[in-house]
């Protein structure tokens, strides 16, 4: 009988280690456990999950009280124990749903996934900070690409106030259990019960194994020589003068980023390409130009269809690896992910005529920087506040020590705030991007290393005693303090395009024509050093209550003491207020939107 339940089971060895596997005591398990697998508490290996993750997207949602994610990327979660999240947020008439994996065990902006447990995704409202959204986290594979509201948030659908239309939901009929299947749980139950037999399960087993491996290892040792092989007589080339084609893969090597710090990636968080095969990307067209590298928008191929995603790809010369290589370790810290941040994809190494090339790929913003969107555009209270608050919350976890959920980050300072490096997205918020003057405050370095970094930055924004060269390299929070010197010009930026106070001026930067289009350090100084000068706030600004309290904070941001300036933290609490102030006003009219006897907290 033995012999005869062998060769019944000989076909089938692979499904039969999947099935004895769950049958392993834990204890046994756990010896070989390398961190990449685990298993529950009746000893059953658990694999790492499949989760939408996808940066902040526009939710498609039905009149049956459900929502699409439509995020194309599924990422395998780091962490086995990990589960899917998703966060749903309905700011104005924008509405917006961020899909990722998170572990369960820790809070997410402060908030305990309690139904981590569940199949599906199933909507309940948060509190945090006075902002209201709604959170739900399941245990199945991709069950955050679609998530129901409750019954009694019916009124939240509402599709004549938000635009939505139907889409179609398909249900799965339950799975059934096929005769082969019911064959093999028998014959798995009856070895289980008889140690000696399932001992030569697990001999044969092994032994079966033997082969496939070793011309699996056999291919792959082939290929490897084949591909260095054919990279010594190949010699890459990349035509600017041409049209942009796809690239092969093999023409080009990756860079590997060392980040030993990071306990999380995916193919849409801050991470980096661990293959040797670069990514399909096809150039399009130049939409900027700085300093240090040219920006262009590009198509990122998805597989082998027409299919793609719209990026950005910022393309550094061979001259300046040093802006490449600090933005790309500012960028593979893991913690810097945030809405108000921009989101990075991977950093590339790139053969090409010319040389080397050195490649960020990060996510693509249609509406371009702010400066270029303040030239085009008159801005309402409503826009203003919304800017401004984004603006404060991103330069805040930039500056930060934590995350939102508490994990220990490392604070960084941007050092070249201006409008023209930050990005307005679909939804008017900001996102700060060009991170390749930025410094990372670690407590490690010393004043003469704080000292060696410079004096950085663009002369218009840069603050008094960056101009001056008398920082206090003895507290890294100077370096913070400049950075709120440079978002208050900004703000003060946003505030003159807004048609709250009346008759809007054309766009022109701060000190406008005191100064020439490129200042430099010296004209700077005798501004904002010798003359104590900012930008003039007219008396009409000061008629809209909302406005005047934005003015009221962005004067305490440039103030010339650098101590006497709020925190980016206090000017998000100030936003956050003023919304909330609207709130209560529940008044249409945008002017009217503050009360009269409004009143902030200055706390900083």
């Amino acid at each position: 009988m033995g012999r005869g339940l062998l060769r019944g089971l000989w076909p089938l060895h692979i499904v039969l280690w999947t099935r004895i596997a769950s049958t392993i005591p834990p204890h046994v398990l756990k010896s070989v456990n390398n961190g990449m697998m685990v298993t529950d508490n009746n000893g059953i290996i658990k694999f790492p999950q499949l989760c939408k993750f996808c940066d902040v997207r526009s939710s498609t949602c039905d009149s049956q009280k459900s929502c699409l994610s439509n995020c194309s990327i599924t990422s395998i979660c780091e962490r086995p124990h990990e589960v899917c999240l998703a966060v749903w947020r309905k700011n104005d008439e924008n509405i917006t749903l961020e899909t990722l994996c998170h572990d369960p065990k820790v809070t997410y902006h402060g908030i305990a996934l309690e139904d981590s447990a569940s199949p599906k995704c199933i909507m309940k409202e948060k509190k945090v900070l006075g902002e209201t959204f709604f959170m739900c986290s399941c245990s199945t594979d991709e069950c955050n690409d679609y998530i129901i509201f409750s019954e009694d948030l019916q009124f939240m659908l509402s599709r004549e106030s938000c635009g939505w239309h139907p889409v179609p939901v398909f249900k799965r009929n339950a799975s059934t259990i096929s005769p082969l299947e019911s064959s093999l749980l028998k014959t798995i139950e009856y070895a289980t019960n008889n140690p000696d037999l399932l001992l030569v399960i697990f001999q044969v087993t092994g032994v079966s194994l033997l082969p496939p491996l070793g011309i699996a290892i056999a291919v792959i040792i082939i290929f490897y020589c084949y591909r260095v092989h054919r990279q010594q007589k190949l010699s890459p080339s990349w035509d600017t003068s041409k049209p942009r084609k796809l690239m092969e893969f093999s023409e080009h090597l990756a860079i590997i980023l060392e980040d030993d710090r990071s306990d999380i990636s995916s193919t849409c968080a801050n991470n980096i390409n661990h293959n040797t095969e670069l990514l399909p990307i096809e150039l399009d067209t130049l939409v900027g130009k700085g300093r240090f590298a040219e920006v262009y928008k590009a198509k990122l191929k998805q597989n082998t269809s027409e299919q793609f995603e719209t990026v950005a790809v910022k393309i550094f010369p061979y001259e300046e690896y040093a802006s490449w290589k600090t933005e790309k370790d500012i960028f593979s810290d893991i913690n810097l992910k945030h809405e108000n941040i921009l989101q990075f994809l991977t950093a590339e190494e790139r053969k090409t005529e010319l040389g080397k090339q050195y490649w960020l790929i990060t996510a693509f913003h249609a509406k371009g920087n702010l400066q270029e969107y303040l030239t085009r555009h008159v801005i309402s209270w409503e826009d203003l506040r919304t800017l401004g608050s984004s603006l404060a919350r991103g330069i805040a976890h930039l500056h930060s020590d934590h995350t939102l959920c508490g994990r220990p980050k490392m604070p960084i300072v941007h050092r070249d705030l201006k409008s023209s490096n930050i990005l307005v997205k679909n939804d008017l918020t900001c996102c700060l991007c060009d991170f390749g003057l930025s410094l990372r405050l670690d407590p490690t370095l010393s004043v003469d290393d704080l000292a060696n970094s410079g004096q950085v930055g663009t002369a218009r924004y840069m603050a008094p005693e960056v101009l001056e060269s008398r920082m206090n390299l003895e507290n890294v929070e100077s370096f913070k303090q400049t950075d709120v010197y440079s978002m208050a010009l900004v703000l003060w930026e946003m505030t003159s395009r807004c048609n709250a106070v009346g008759e809007v001026k054309e766009y022109e930067p701060p000190f406008g024509s005191k100064v020439r289009e490129h200042p430099c350090v010296e004209s700077m100084k005798d501004n904002v050093l010798r003359d104590r000068g900012r930008p003039e706030i007219p008396s009409s600004w000061l008629n809209h209550q909302g406005i005047q309290m934005v003015c009221e904070t962005l004067t305490e941001c440039w103030d010339h003491d650098p101590e006497a300036r709020l925190t980016a933290q206090c000017v998000a609490e100030r936003f956050s207020e003023l919304q909330h102030l609207d709130r209560l006003s529940g008044r249409s009219c945008s002017e009217e939107k503050i009360p009269e006897d409004g009143s902030l907290n200055t706390t900083k």
